[in-house]
């Protein structure tokens, strides 16, 4: 479990929005985990440690350390089901982070799950 909470808060740092619902920060969280528990961890030592800021319902993730897609994101080529849609992909994209490697994700998907989209 605690590799999905480094996982987890590693992803929240990586995010590139302004602010986002809880329901938008939980949508992306599901991505590593669907256990409440363990998302209620995510939030708690992201915002402990000043990754996010929580408000009312929404989430201002505090940090610049955006995914560079040149060196963060590998992409394989494979039969995958996105993480985050459950489509079948043959291109799958990949998080190379410090806590590990996550995904696949489709195109549209590793943007949407970064913030970029």
């Amino acid at each position: 479990m605690t590799d999905r909470v480094e996982l987890g808060v590693e992803l929240l740092d990586r995010f590139e929005d302004v602010e986002l619902s809880v329901a938008e920060v939980i949508d992306r969280l599901e991505t590593i985990t669907t256990d409440p528990r363990t998302t209620r961890e995510i939030l708690e030592r992201a915002e402990n440690e000043g990754i996010i800021e929580r408000d009312s319902g929404v989430v201002y993730p505090a940090g610049s350390n955006y995914v560079s897609f040149e060196a963060e994101v590998v992409t394989k080529e494979g039969e995958f089901t996105c993480r985050r849609c459950g489509a079948s992909i043959t291109t799958g994209y990949f998080l190379n982070l410090e806590a590990g490697e996550h995904g696949p994700f489709g195109s549209s998907c590793i943007r949407k799950v970064t913030g970029r989209e």
